[in-house]
């Protein structure tokens, strides 16, 4: 199997860490070469110094992007998880990557802000905290993502399936265990959006 890209982007609390990890885990289930690169650490380690500017998050999300590209380059599986709130940004990476999926995940601020055992969406609907993404800093929503997740709505298994199958039909990644079931509605919805994007 080829190298690619899976790049999870969505606001703060939204469930991209935890997806990206568990979609990491069936990968190395099946034998693939994965690399899970968490924007939180990536800022403490190859981001250190940055600041929260429109200027240091896209020197931020073009740092995560070149690695990825070498590692997609090179037949591993770059698993990103990083907020991305500017949409230029996140399309520049996609030209830079040959096989780059991204999945948005999606759910209204005040879900997000039940989620938050920091307390930061609180402080900064309180005008505590600047330059906070989703608040007083904007988020640009994807316009055609390969794959929504609405984790309002969806459980994380639920969640997973859908995006592990999605990397099936593309052909990205090798087809599922006998005993793994998708339900033929969700089948259909897959399907569907990837020929609406002309995937398939």
């Amino acid at each position: 199997m080829k190298g690619f890209t899976l790049w999870f982007t969505g606001l703060p609390c939204s469930g991209k860490s935890t997806l990206a990890r568990r979609v990491q885990e069936i990968l190395l289930e099946r034998g693939m070469n994965v690399e899970l690169l968490d924007g939180d650490e990536v800022r403490q380690n190859l981001c250190k110094g940055l600041g929260y500017s429109k200027e240091d998050r896209d020197t931020n999300i073009r740092r995560i992007g070149y690695v990825c590209k070498l590692l997609s380059r090179n037949g591993a599986v770059a698993v990103a998880a990083a907020i991305s709130p500017y949409r230029e940004i996140r399309e520049e990476n996609r030209r830079a990557i040959a096989a780059y999926v991204e999945v948005y995940v999606k759910a209204p601020i005040e879900v997000l802000a039940k989620r938050d055992v920091k307390g930061m969406y609180k402080k900064a609907l309180a005008g505590e905290i600047t330059n906070f993404t989703g608040v007083s800093d904007p988020y640009e929503e994807p316009e055609r993502p390969e794959i929504l997740i609405e984790s309002d709505k969806e459980t994380v298994e639920d969640s997973t399936a859908k995006i592990i199958r999605t990397l099936e039909v593309m052909g990205l990644i090798p087809g599922a265990p006998a005993e793994s079931e998708y339900s033929p509605e969700e089948e259909e919805k897959i399907k569907t959006r990837l020929k609406d994007l002309g995937y398939i």
